[in-house]
């Protein structure tokens, strides 16, 4: 992996990974960028339809053999992946720098998270039970089997692009399912470079598929193909709408979507604490984060002192090309698109109004002049006809505004299409569980900002999505029940 991390194109430039090997791509090239310098660092294959077709074809060759190895096996397999990808950590994170524009310490912190990922399905992979049903007569017997859906296509993002391709790959497995997996074309070298470990590790040939190119034209294709029996999608709203619309037949769908969440800030909260919370989930990856905090609604009584100490905490982060300084706390943003929205929300919200606090400018200084920096930034005194209040920017940019009491605060952290994650900071019993029960959203976290851990749950509702990742939940959508009622006749 060193030289990849180096030079992604000396090792995965214009190739697929089909039925267990690297093959040059028969497509158009597509360049690569780093995002911290704009200079090209390879080039991915725009897949054609036949090769799509050859990808599939070899996910369903490996589904029923793969399927009907023992759970053990697959765990077994699955533990090898993840051991292999935790060996290599760095040199994969240092790979992902370079083509999505993290600092390389949170890269390998999120390699790490994929091989945990590994592990985890592993273990749930020998869990997988059914359930025996009473009939209302004798001599009956209901058995539910769980049975896995078959071939899966993996749509996945840019933002995190090991982490989002790991939790479908490894509850896929896990289930018996086979998968093509369609990476951004922003991050594939991240996706092939997993399929690398998969075949290291010993997985079977055609059982993990990646096939590189556009998502309207080779995702749609995954989308439409009769043989993928699901897909597994990360991504707006926008997109997963259109993959649910446009499904040619009935499809299982897992769809994780857009977020805008909220964070609530009561007069009973730890501000040091919350402070805190808000800076690292409002600004991680540069906001690029599906349960990035984007608005916060603070108790008029903290508000000026909260307001305060969040623009303190958000000019003393670091920005940097996060390849040069791994530890920087922001690098680069992944593309020109995300980076222009954030600036648009920005003069929005300051056009309408709002206060500027900290950042709304690219960093200076000449190492940054070719990349997309920008420097974390907070508004305050803002209200909803502003976009960074009522749209998901995605990018390092915050919206503050007071409230006056809990239902106040609850009908404007609601007062979206979204229903992703929520948080909140508040140290009265009756405020946590009346805004824990009144916040619309499949995540809710309080006093703390990790909305999402391994063995739960993770999922959205409203626009954010159908379907679960994470947890036992997160491998059941991989699954088919079956009911088998059987006439066995004792006590008849």
């Amino acid at each position: 992996m060193d030289d990849a991390a180096v030079a992604p194109n000396k090792l995965l430039d214009g190739v697929h990974f089909i039925a267990g090997s690297f093959r040059d791509g028969a497509g158009e090239r597509l360049p690569v960028q780093d995002p911290a310098t704009g200079e090209v660092i390879g080039h991915i294959a725009a897949a054609t339809l036949e090769e799509v077709d050859a990808a599939v074809a070899a996910a369903r060759a490996a589904f029923r053999p793969w399927a009907a190895l023992p759970p053990k096996a697959r765990a077994a397999a699955l533990h090898r992946l993840g051991d292999r990808i935790a060996s290599d950590a760095l040199a994969m994170a240092r790979l992902m720098t370079r083509e999505q524009g993290k600092p390389v310490n949170e890269a390998k912190g999120e390699i790490l998270k994929l091989a945990e990922a590994c592990h985890f399905y592993a273990e749930e992979a020998t869990r997988v039970h059914g359930e025996i049903i009473p009939n209302d007569q004798p001599g009956f017997q209901s058995l539910v089997v769980r049975e896995p859906v078959g071939v899966v296509g993996a749509i996945t993002p840019w933002n995190y692009p090991a982490e989002l391709v790991g939790w479908k790959l490894c509850a896929s497995l896990a289930a018996g399912c086979t998968i093509i997996i369609k990476p951004a074309e922003l991050t594939p070298f991240t996706a092939l470079a997993i399929a690398a470990k998969a075949a290291e590790a010993g997985i079977p040939s055609g059982v993990v598929n990646v096939v590189t190119g556009k998502g309207s034209v080779v995702g749609q294709a995954l989308v439409d193909h009769p043989d993928v029996d699901k897909i597994a999608f990360t991504g707006s709203s926008a997109v997963g709408l259109h993959i649910q619309q446009t499904c040619p037949r009935i499809k299982r769908l897992s769809l994780e979507l857009g977020g805008n969440c909220p964070m609530i800030v009561t007069a009973s909260a730890d501000i040091a604490a919350a402070v805190k919370g808000a800076v690292r989930r409002g600004f991680r990856n540069c906001g690029q984060i599906c349960i990035a905090i984007n608005r916060i609604y603070v108790a008029r009584p903290v508000y000026d002192a909260f307001v305060e100490q969040l623009g303190a905490g958000a000019d003393a982060l670091s920005v940097a090309n996060g390849l040069v300084q791994p530890d920087a706390d922001l690098g680069a943003m992944a593309s020109g698109e995300p980076l222009a929205k954030t600036e648009a929300h920005l003069a929005d919200a300051l056009g309408k109004g709002a206060r500027l606090v900290a950042g709304g400018a690219a960093p200076e200084g000449a190492e940054y002049a070719d990349g997309h920096f920008f420097r974390p930034t907070v508004v305050a005194d803002c209200t909803h006809a502003m976009q960074v209040m009522t749209e998901e920017t995605f990018g390092p940019l915050v919206g503050v505004a007071p409230f006056d009491d809990l239902d106040e605060a609850i009908r404007l952290a609601n007062d979206t299409p979204y229903g992703l994650a929520s948080y909140v900071y508040a140290r009265d019993l009756v405020e946590v569980q009346t805004l824990s029960a009144g916040l619309d959203y499949g995540n809710v976290a309080i006093n703390n900002v990790d909305a999402g851990i391994m063995n739960a749950p993770y999922g959205g509702r409203k626009q954010s999505g159908v379907g679960y990742e994470h947890g036992r939940e997160g491998l059941l959508e991989y699954f088919n029940f079956k009911h088998v009622r059987l006439h066995h006749g004792v006590g008849a």
